[in-house]
């Protein structure tokens, strides 16, 4: 099968883990070991990543220095994007046989500048914090900041993905058999100015939203998001919790407001979106589960076919 795996900012990066070059190369190089699995079974990879955590510490790095010399988000995305490719192509040339092809695409995202969610910022990014301290740095430093679990973190602006600038170069690495790195953080934002040119915006888009989008474009067979939870919960955080096994789209979206705009939402949108735009089947759960993922045995998985909402009879949450 043709697959599109996003890979999380925090399955890359766990939560409260130590944002350091190091610790992401191993958390990299665990998920490029459950890759080569996937790919040793024959199926055909094309892998997107977030970039909260490591686009949130490079601005903070980028802050640091004189005003002047502080980067705009889109240089930043670019940053991230280069990093974090690099990362997952050097661990995935270590894991798999050599010779296979893979290509990491600097990819860029077309938004619109006038998408309300300049006004709404939810996307996390950065390290976690105290409420204590997430309060202080956002007075310090002019942020917008939001729940993250127990924790506080900077949210930026998430602007809907309209297009991918790269698409067609995508489709042709694919189509040859390479497998494309592409789409990190969910590609840099760009828009169309009145000269026609493009141009860079400031803006950190979903990048679950724009791996569904490309996932459409390149008629993938499924499209899988993997994070740091088993799955979909219901009452996440509370002792009524239950992990949703199945459910079509239509009864997902009825259940919007149980879903955080800044965490599980975005995923459970970027699923319903794929299957209903390509009749396909997604799935959303953890790294480790990814191979029982794609048979639809493990994480949450979404499908038309699917009657109603129904439950695993384990409860993964650790």
């Amino acid at each position: 099968m043709r697959l599109v795996i996003a890979l999380g900012g925090n399955a890359l990066l766990r939560r409260g883990q130590l944002l350091s070059a190091a610790a992401q190369q191993h958390n990299v190089n665990v998920a490029a070991r459950v890759l080569a699995d996937i790919a040793a079974e024959g199926h055909q990879l094309i892998i997107t990543h977030g970039n909260g955590p490591q686009v949130g510490l490079l601005a903070l790095q980028s802050a640091s220095g004189p005003a002047e010399s502080a980067l705009p988000f889109d240089v930043l995305d670019a940053e991230s994007e280069g990093w974090i490719g690099y990362a997952i192509e050097l661990a995935l040339r270590n894991a798999l046989p050599r010779g296979t092809e893979i290509v990491t695409l600097l990819t860029q995202t077309f938004v619109d500048p006038t998408d309300p969610a300049f006004k709404m910022p939810v996307k996390p990014v950065g390290p976690l914090y105290d409420e204590a301290t997430a309060k202080q740095m956002a007075s310090n430093h002019h942020w917008s900041i939001a729940p993250d679990g127990s924790f506080w973190r900077r949210v930026v602006a998430s602007p809907k993905a309209l297009g991918i600038v790269e698409i067609a170069s995508i489709r042709r690495l694919a189509d040859a058999g390479a497998i494309v790195i592409c789409a990190g953080g969910g590609g840099i934002p760009v828009c169309v100015g009145p000269d026609g040119k493009l141009t860079g915006v400031e803006a950190v888009i979903d990048k679950d939203a724009t791996s569904a989008l490309l996932a459409t474009q390149i008629e993938a067979d499924m499209f899988i998001m993997l994070t740091d939870v088993a799955g979909v919960y219901l009452d996440f955080g509370t002792d009524r919790a239950r992990m949703i096994a199945r459910a079509n789209p239509l009864a997902l979206n009825a259940q919007t407001t149980a879903f955080k705009a800044g965490s599980m939402g975005p995923k459970v949108q970027a699923a319903c979106d794929f299957v209903n735009n390509s009749g396909h089947v997604a799935g959303i759960g953890e790294l480790a589960d990814a191979i029982s993922i794609i048979r639809q045995k493990s994480g949450t998985i979404v499908a038309a076919d699917q009657p109603h909402i129904s439950y695993t009879r384990k409860n993964h949450l650790a």
